[in-house]
């Protein structure tokens, strides 16, 4: 199995994807827009051979009165394909290059008050929390739980990996450069 970033050319395949596993569905313009305006936010899961067997399509939301914050859009992995991990890699994946990119605070999301297997992956997996109920927000009248993950702890051990990266690294002096606290200097 192989998650990547999404390119272009997944886009009608991880629509496919998404008319197989959900009852919310998008015009292909609505991907163009995610893939086009947030290229390095959506991923998908690919089996051996190839083929999508998983998708998480996601976006920034662009409120100047809000702190930078992500949302997913849409999630989804064929039947054939789940309980495997895949959801949490691909919703982990979103999250970090939210982080990376554009330094959100937090990722939001809506779930059916129905779909229990989703809310427990979000709820007990992922650490998401319901902010509030949305009386009638799917277009069959269903409600939905607004949720919240939290991304500062995601992002403080985001930041020491990389400073522990950059501790692990040999440090180059260029020439005339004198030595910094802790290097050695040697004649060669």
């Amino acid at each position: 199995m192989n998650i990547r970033n999404a390119r272009p050319e997944d886009l009608m395949n991880m629509q496919h994807c998404n008319l197989l596993c959900l009852p919310e569905n998008y015009q292909m313009k609505y991907y163009f827009y995610h893939g086009l305006s947030w290229p390095q936010l959506s991923y998908i899961a690919e089996d051996e051979n190839g083929k999508i067997v998983g998708y998480v399509l996601a976006k920034m939301e662009e409120d100047p009165d809000d702190v930078p914050h992500g949302h997913i859009t849409s999630l989804a992995v064929k039947r054939s394909h789940r309980r495997l991990g895949l959801a949490q890699k691909l919703m982990d994946q979103a999250s970090r290059a939210m982080i990376e990119n554009f330094n959100a605070k937090y990722v939001s999301l809506h779930v059916r008050k129905s779909n229990r297997a989703a809310l427990h992956l979000y709820s007990n997996t992922l650490n998401f929390q319901i902010s509030e109920v949305e009386p009638k927000y799917y277009a069959d009248g269903e409600d939905a739980y607004a949720m919240k993950r939290d991304l500062t702890q995601m992002a403080d051990e985001l930041r020491k990996q990389v400073e522990q990266k950059e501790r692990g690294r040999p440090t180059t002096l260029s020439p005339g450069e004198p030595p910094r606290g802790g290097e050695s200097c040697g004649t060669g």
